[in-house]
């Protein structure tokens, strides 16, 4: 009960930290030539509290879901202080300042900044000491339970060493956070791990956040306050927590950047994070990549995630925009007019990051840029102003900040897959088609396309394509559990009519649970569908926005472009013919090979479930290791005497064994089944590992 009163619960019955959501205002405001002031820090607070309804709060009015700040860090503010408290004098760009909650339990705390400490050195850096941040609880009016949670704040001075420049500087406060976080808030021992969290540690930007509502940040935060405090870029956010917990750690802005809307892939781009670490190299990171692992961290929200992935990208070399781009792409497999040098940028990098899709607006910024960015979609709505001044503001909604009509030089939207961006070395707003213009020169990308990718009419086979036996129909129907209720409604409708029959959203039927009859697998699972009155997605009137077009296969190294990357199969659809499965099946074609593995097993054997399982996963192994691309797993040799694994329990072993062994993204594994006949069931095969289904 302790640990859920000072942060989230553990995951217990249909409750998982995993599923935390959030749907919120955000908002920046910033001067295009960087010229710093008071008065943006003022006007981005003033906007944060105009933002109050967008955020949450609980069942005291005063403790809020959670709002924060992220600012440049006013570099005369800081001087100041760290000559005050430390009598040292410190260069712009030189030393670094972290945000850090910490436990309220002494001995824990002291434990948690020991260890922070020691990752500082060990990474060759030298730490300058501990500043208290001046909060004052009273005046922002925060509730009790706001309190109940509150962590220790404090800030750690960091300056890098003399040998390195500031890029390596911020890849070193990037391993120091990620290694001691992981430490920390993964060890057991530690009763009050979670309430450990770096909000921010850069050269560049610094965060204030919490537990609170909008308009309680500039009162808790005696910083924001100090006519000092001057700066030309911030970013705020207020926080709706959807159907879930709020937390002081939870709030934004995060590292790099706010969200509004949701993250309703963030399950699926977890587990490919997730699967593609064991092939990861990077030649900024050559000997110390792991402690920079998982890219994701233990409990955080989907923006959270996003925000991991993203810094991630950064730190490997990417740009701030480039790697925006590559995790939220425009719709480009459909749209006639776009350029072919954008189409191949788009493409090249489907082979090595699937998209972050919302509904999302997305607000982003390293200290150079600051942009927004809408999903393919378009589903939140986000304005934005530039003043005759060099301002530029962009929100949630308008009317967050007052400004003379006169002063408006230009207004719009944001638009789904475009980009708005401000660089603050050059002074001025980027557009769009200049932004994907320079990145597509990059390299050449349809070239590499050109020469690697493969595709299914390339694969010709002299091998005899399987059809229906009819002798065998009635056999294998009842095989694969086939009911008179499916045949009658599920696929005579396709046969006669040429149609998918349309069922009830609110399916009200048993769980099969507790159902007293023999039901397959598939039954046991329910869709979850979103937790906000998102549109319902149809792939056939929104074509213009979505494709199923796929890359199978194995994956390249997602931190280096190289044309590699680009070697992989291409599929229109997931669900395969006959043909295209024999093709598949008989592969040898520019180094692919294809190994099946016989799922169905004798009768008379006295194997557990469990064994025969395990015999798959070490087959799919072997397979990688004997230097197959493509694994197919197959039922087709059913008959009397042997029976089949269901595919289901069979592709979803050997995709977690292959995640938990580094070697998901070194294969593609096809499934060939009787067993699928459902939209439902494809679903669940994709969603558990397969990457086609015949």
């Amino acid at each position: 009960m302790q640990n859920s009163v000072l942060h989230l619960p553990k995951a217990h019955g249909l409750y998982s930290p995993n599923h935390e959501k959030e749907n919120c205002g955000v908002g920046f405001i910033a001067h295009v030539k960087a010229k710093s002031s008071h008065q943006i820090t003022l006007d981005a607070l003033e906007m944060l509290t105009r933002m109050d309804h967008r955020g949450g709060c609980g069942c005291e009015t005063n403790t809020g879901d959670g709002a924060g700040i992220l600012t440049n860090i006013p570099h005369h503010f800081f001087a100041a202080e760290i000559k005050r408290h430390f009598n040292i004098n410190v260069t712009k760009g030189d030393y670094a300042v972290g945000n850090i909650f910490l436990p309220q339990d002494e001995t824990q705390r002291r434990h948690c900044m020991a260890l922070l400490e020691k990752a500082t050195t060990d990474e060759g850096q030298t730490l300058i000491g501990w500043r208290d941040v001046p909060i004052d609880s009273v005046k922002a009016n925060v509730g009790a339970i706001a309190k109940q949670s509150q962590p220790v704040i404090k800030q750690i001075i960091i300056t890098k060493a003399s040998n390195i420049d500031n890029k390596a500087f911020e890849r070193a406060l990037f391993v120091i956070r990620k290694y001691a976080s992981n430490l920390i808030r993964t060890d057991n021992s530690l009763s009050q791990a979670l309430l450990f969290y770096v909000c921010s540690l850069s050269t560049t930007t610094i965060i204030y956040k919490g537990m609170l509502m909008g308009s309680q940040v500039l009162d808790f935060y005696s910083d924001l306050s100090n006519p000092d405090y001057i700066t030309y870029l911030a970013m705020v956010h207020s926080r709706f927590s959807t159907n879930t917990f709020p937390s002081w750690d939870r709030a934004q802005p995060c590292r790099y950047m706010s969200h509004n809307g949701e993250i309703n892939t963030r399950q699926g781009n977890y587990n490919w994070m997730r699967a593609r670490e064991g092939s990861l190299k990077s030649p900024l990171f050559p000997n110390n990549l792991a402690k920079t692992l998982p890219v994701i961290e233990t409990e955080v929200s989907d923006s959270g995630s996003f925000d991991n992935v993203l810094e991630f990208l950064m730190m490997n070399g990417r740009t701030l925009h480039e790697a925006v781009l590559m995790m939220v792409p425009e719709a480009w497999q459909n749209d006639s007019n776009m350029s072919d040098a954008k189409k191949a940028f788009y493409e090249y990098f489907s082979n090595v990051m699937e998209p972050w899709d919302g509904p999302a607006s997305i607000a982003f910024t390293d200290g150079h840029y600051i942009g927004a960015v809408l999903d393919r979609n378009g589903l939140r709505p986000s304005r934005y102003y530039l003043t005759h001044d060099d301002r530029v503001i962009m929100a949630s909604e308008v009317g967050v900040v007052d400004i003379a009509t006169d002063n408006i030089k230009t207004k719009g939207r944001l638009r789904p897959g475009k980009m708005f961006l401000v660089d603050f070395d050059q002074g001025k707003l980027v557009d769009d088609d200049t932004i994907k213009a320079e990145l597509s020169a990059q390299h050449p990308y349809q070239t590499w396309l050109t020469d690697q990718q493969i595709y299914l009419s390339d694969l010709q086979s002299d091998h005899k394509t399987h059809g229906l036996q009819a002798d065998t129909l009635l056999p294998r129907l009842k095989a694969f559990g086939y009911s008179t209720e499916t045949l009658q409604f599920m696929l005579l409708p396709l046969v006669n009519e040429l149609r998918d029959p349309v069922g009830s959203m609110g399916n009200d039927s048993a769980l099969a649970c507790l159902s007293d009859q023999s039901r397959i697998i598939y039954d046991y699972f329910k869709q979850l569908f979103a937790q906000v009155t998102n549109p319902a997605i149809d792939s056939i009137r929104e074509e213009v926005v979505m494709s199923l077009r796929c890359s199978i296969g194995p994956e390249g190294n997602l931190l280096n472009n190289q044309a590699d990357n680009a070697h992989r199969l291409v599929i229109d659809h997931p669900i395969l013919t006959n043909a295209e499965t024999t093709a598949l099946k008989h592969c040898h074609h520019r180094g692919w090979r294809t190994k099946t593995i016989d799922i169905t097993y004798d009768l008379n054997d006295q194997h557990k479930i469990s064994d025969l399982v395990d015999a798959i996963c070490t087959q799919g192994s072997q397979a990688i290791k004997d230097g197959y691309s493509l694994i197919i797993l197959s039922d087709r040799n059913i008959t009397d005497n042997r029976v089949a694994i269901s595919s289901l329990l069979a592709s979803a072993a050997l995709h977690r064994s292959l995640v938990a062994n580094s070697e998901r993204t070194r294969v593609g594994i096809i499934i060939e089944t009787g067993e699928a006949r459902e939209v439902h069931h494809f679903c669940l095969l994709t969603g558990f590992g397969a990457d086609a289904i015949n």
